[in-house]
């Protein structure tokens, strides 16, 4: 019998490289035939390779995860690699191969290997139902906030939960991501990030900068009359607007 081939698609390369080494050394005998960046190149790869199994992030840029998994259906064994639990729960249930979380434990890896290895000899799920599930915010009817959020410092990636953020600013094309250690990168615009991010947690202060309310230590006004906000975890301030200065009334 032939060696079992996979796709691995993630639009991270550092996440896309250790899930790679993951599956090395957990699953030998699995040939890895492509690795994708973005969504496009993975139905590239699809098409051309027609693998076992596609192990696919959900958020991906061009052609976004879902549109890949709804290629894939009934193709191959789809492990869906998502940083949103609620997604990756509503997947399984619906009858998905298996999920792994971002940051990828080798021992959740292990299990999903397990279930794929066992599932290779029956026809690979129809994933209709899945990919509508989780289009649609999955199982309830409240909207999925991001969880985590991989960020270069420096060379390195570096995965952040957005608990430990203390706020987010627009730098140019990038995001800065602040938390009470220090700061990283992400190449997504602040004006995307505010639509993935429960607005319960993080406000919006200035068009430039979103603030974590749990960070809020406070509020002052600078010797110009300008509202500024005070962290726990940080020393500097943050310019409030004022159209965004409702939001401290009861401060």
């Amino acid at each position: 019998m032939s060696s079992p081939t996979a796709i691995v698609a993630e639009d991270e390369a550092t996440l896309r490289h250790q899930l790679v080494e993951q599956l090395e050394q957990l699953w030998p005998e699995l040939a890895i035939v492509g690795e994708a960046a973005d969504g496009v190149q993975a139905l590239r790869l699809l098409d051309e390779h027609q693998p076992d199994v596609l192990f696919l992030d959900i958020q991906m840029p061009g052609a976004t995860g879902l549109e890949v998994a709804r290629q894939a259906s009934g193709r191959c064994h789809v492990v869906f690699v998502t940083a949103y639990d609620e997604h990756a729960v509503a997947a399984f249930d619906q009858g998905a191969v298996d999920y792994v979380l971002k940051p990828v434990a080798a021992a959740r890896l292990f299990t999903a290997i397990s279930r794929v290895r066992q599932r290779l000899g029956s026809p690979p799920a129809r994933l209709e139902s899945t990919i509508a599930q989780i289009a649609s915010g999955g199982p309830s009817s409240s909207k999925q906030f991001l969880r985590w959020i991989n960020a270069s410092v420096g060379q390195s990636l570096k995965l952040i939960t957005v608990d430990e953020v203390a706020y987010f600013q627009a730098d140019n094309k990038y995001t800065r991501v602040v938390t009470g250690e220090g700061e990283a990168l992400i190449r997504k615009p602040l004006k995307d990030l505010v639509d993935e991010l429960d607005p319960n947690q993080f406000w919006q202060i200035h068009r430039s900068t979103l603030v974590n309310a749990t960070s809020i230590a406070g509020v002052a006004r600078d010797f110009r009359g300008r509202m500024m906000v005070k962290l726990k975890t940080r020393v500097e301030t943050l310019l409030v607007s004022d159209s965004y200065t409702h939001l401290f009334r009861q401060m």
